[in-house]
């Protein structure tokens, strides 16, 4: 008998039968993983585009918010302009009328509501040059000169904001780990199933001279090259629903600016590969363990 048998490096992918249940199991496991891991990463990206164009819009702008009665409102407002006007880091600034006012509050109170009957605050809206404000200078003179002026710079909305955006980008990220997690755990079963399947060809190769080295990298070729193969079907069909789901509104909403832009699109052209490094290793984590059972 033989010491050793050499095969060529084509022969030995015959190990690993070409269909059957494993190659089925392991093309879906992989299309279906790499499907949910486009839109993971699509929410993950789309995130942190809506966090900085919203953090980036309130970032240069504030309010003054001024609250007295209705004989003094005007002079208050008249007062707040004085000082806007005088503060260095403001490129704009301007008080808000009633149409303005009644667009504003639209959303929340429908287009009848009565702005000219209710004692509603009058507002300044400002406009942050490059440099900025000081914006603990300013409050401190809008209340020396406009008692019933408040300035409101945005803070608490965009640290919420901040805050969420990096949540949800943290959650699209764990999402991929779990989806690599459970693909692998899935090509591992594939594997070992197709393994203890080819028992007995196993023991005929080591009977010939083969080594398990060699045993295991018949199975670890055709099974990455079907994570691979699956993983592109997957992510172009994850990709194509993307490119379905709706353009971002003006509103800002955010499921429909869910997706990728310019770019953007070329990321998930990584998952592919990603996938076949995850079936590379599940596999050979698979055989090295499956062959030393095998005797």
């Amino acid at each position: 008998m033989m010491n050793f048998l050499k095969i060529e490096q084509g022969t030995a992918g015959r190990v690993v039968p070409p269909t059957g249940f494993t190659a089925r199991l392991t093309l879906i496991t992989a299309a279906a993983m790499a499907f949910l891991a486009v839109f993971a990463l699509a929410l993950s990206l789309a995130t942190n585009r809506l966090a900085h164009r919203w953090a980036d819009a309130l970032a240069r702008t504030a309010t003054v918010r001024i609250s007295a009665p209705e004989d003094q409102m005007q002079t208050q407002v008249d007062a707040v302009l004085k000082v806007l006007g005088e503060t260095p880091g403001i490129s704009d600034y301007k008080a808000l009328d009633d149409d303005q006012m009644l667009k504003l509050l639209k959303p929340w109170f429908g287009s009848d509501l009565p702005v000219d009957t209710l004692p509603l605050p009058r507002l300044v809206e400002i406009t942050e040059s490059g440099q900025g404000i000081d914006v603990e200078g300013l409050r401190l003179r809008l209340q020396a000169e406009a008692p019933g002026a408040v300035l409101d710079d945005h803070t608490r909305w965009r640290r919420p904001l901040v805050q969420a955006a990096g949540r949800l980008r943290m959650l699209g990220l764990v999402s991929l780990v779990l989806i690599g997690g459970a693909m692998a755990g899935m090509i591992t079963l594939a594997a070992q199933a197709a393994l203890a399947a080819n028992g007995q060809v196993i023991r005929t190769l080591r009977l010939v001279g083969a080594r398990d080295q060699f045993i295991a990298r018949a199975f670890v070729r055709r099974f990455t090259a079907r994570g691979l193969a699956g993983a592109m079907i997957g992510t172009l069909l994850g990709m194509a629903a993307v490119a379905m789901l709706p353009d971002a509104s003006p509103a800002g909403a955010f499921l429909t600016g869910l997706g990728f832009t310019g770019a953007g699109w070329f990321w998930p052209l990584l998952i592919p590969v990603l996938a076949a490094v995850v079936a590379y290793g599940a596999t050979q984590f698979a055989a090295m363990r499956m062959l030393k059972g095998i005797r």
